[in-house]
């Protein structure tokens, strides 16, 4: 029965992940069809549309077709009259991935993380498979398969990844377990997977960190730019607040840009330009109001900021170290220098990851080249975070460490540490049975010799 339970609520939990993220785009589009369409229109497309940018947000690419007719109306060339998008915007797929991990976390719990993860995934595989159904648009398809599996691998990956990190830290039998008791047969090597993983979240969260600290830093600069492109849309409160919403969904985006620049790679918005911190190539700009914080121009000194990712990297290095001195383990070079390494690898496949999604096309011609390269962006990632993890897990051990491993020897050897003060000794008072007397003054003070005054 516990386990059927764990299935069903496993089952739900993919369900409410899929109707919030459908509910969160479903609810502003009505909103807005009403507005820009009237009530008595036909409601057809609306579901359409909503299922189309779901799709998207998971990573799914949509190829664009104009109708002959609209493309003659508004004077589009016909060879612009396709194209495909395929730039995700990141904060659909974050909070699937988020809620994905605390059902896994949940199913780990239960110690039936298995079960609980094949049923989540089933069951968000189902609905994707009804969107992917039901959603299609002449103007705006996608693949079907690409709209089945993408989802579901998105669900899937965080699922599991949630289960799979409670399960090796508290335990709960099966497979994982019995993957931790062979790694712990590694001997001083035992810590590396583990402190790898502890490590790399340190690194993403960190150079997140420093991204949305980038973002915020160019809106105050050039805030400007991009309230000139506002106005220059010359859209009414509708048209305004779909591309306020479209900005809060690439947001993500922006950020894993922010990171490519700061990295050092940069990124191109067209083909043919580039934006980094050695100089920046940039040709017409469609006016989308976020491209207005687009730096105009970047001088050779800003490489500076590339020691960003390598302060990461030293402080995952400390914070990892740290927990290794805590520990009394690891403390070979050879075994810390792998924990450099594996973070290092670790961090450059998630930002790659990242940068593929971030990057491709949004549009026709030049406008089909568009976000960081992924190749030289987690190079760039890995060989910081690198150098900087390296100092910090290399660097010679000082005497606090040195200290420490003293006082555990001791503690060890003699059952107390030196540094703690021993149990003050009971005084005189103390000692005397009841019944017994003490003098007062074993120093004669008020007899004016060595016999104390009587009481």
């Amino acid at each position: 029965m516990q386990r059927l339970l764990v299935a069903i609520l496993a089952a739900v939990d993919a369900a409410i992940a899929a109707a919030v993220g459908l509910a969160v785009l479903l609810a502003p589009l009505t909103l807005l069809w009403t507005l820009a369409f009237g009530a008595t229109t036909d409601w057809g497309g609306l579901w359409p549309a909503v299922g189309t940018l779901w799709q998207f947000g998971h990573g799914v690419p949509i190829e664009i077709a104009l109708p002959d007719d609209v493309v003659s109306a508004v004077g589009i060339a016909p060879d612009a009259a396709r194209f495909a998008l395929s730039v995700t915007p990141l904060a659909f797929l974050v909070f699937t991935l988020l809620f994905a991990g605390r059902s896994g976390i949940r199913a780990a719990r239960s110690g039936a993380w298995g079960l609980g993860v094949a049923f989540g995934t089933l069951a968000f595989a189902v609905i994707a498979a009804a969107v992917a159904l039901t959603a299609r648009s002449e103007i705006a398809s996608v693949p079907l398969w690409s709209a089945i599996l993408l989802p579901t691998a998105v669900y899937g990956i965080g699922a599991i990844a949630g289960a799979v990190s409670h399960a090796w830290r508290e335990g709960g039998g099966g497979l994982i377990d019995r993957i931790h008791d062979r790694v712990d047969g590694w001997g001083s090597w035992s810590v590396v997977p583990g402190e790898v993983v502890r490590g790399t979240a340190v690194v993403v969260v960190a150079l997140a960190a420093v991204a949305g600290l980038a973002v915020a830093l160019m809106v105050a600069l050039r805030g400007g730019e991009m309230v000139a492109l506002f106005e220059a849309a010359r859209v009414d409160a509708t048209g305004a607040a779909v591309l306020t919403l479209g900005h809060l969904a690439y947001l993500p985006t922006l950020l894993v840009w922010a990171l490519a620049w700061i990295a050092g790679p940069g990124f191109a918005v067209g083909s043919g330009t580039a934006v980094s911190p050695a100089g920046t190539e940039l040709g017409v700009v469609p006016g989308i109001p976020i491209l207005g914080l687009l730096p105009e121009n970047s001088s050779i000194w800003m490489l500076i900021v590339i020691l960003l990712p390598v302060g990461a990297g030293a402080f995952a290095g400390w914070v990892v170290r740290s927990r290794l001195v805590w520990q009394g383990s690891a403390t070979e070079p050879a075994v810390r220098a792998g924990i450099a390494g594996g973070i290092a690898l670790a961090s450059a496949g998630v930002i790659a990851l990242a940068a593929v999604l971030a990057s491709g096309s949004i549009g026709p011609g030049r406008m089909a080249h568009l976000g960081p390269h992924p190749g030289w962006t987690a190079l760039a990632v890995g060989a910081e975070v690198l150098v900087g993890g390296a100092i910090m897990l290399l660097a010679p051990r000082h005497r606090d460490e040195l200290a420490e491993e003293r006082t555990d020897r001791w503690v060890a050897e003699m059952g107390s540490s030196p540094t703690v003060d021993p149990a003050p000794r009971p005084t005189a008072v103390e000692e005397l049975s009841e019944g017994d007397t003490q003098p007062l003054d074993d120093h004669g003070f008020f007899g004016h010799g060595s016999t104390p005054a009587p009481r």
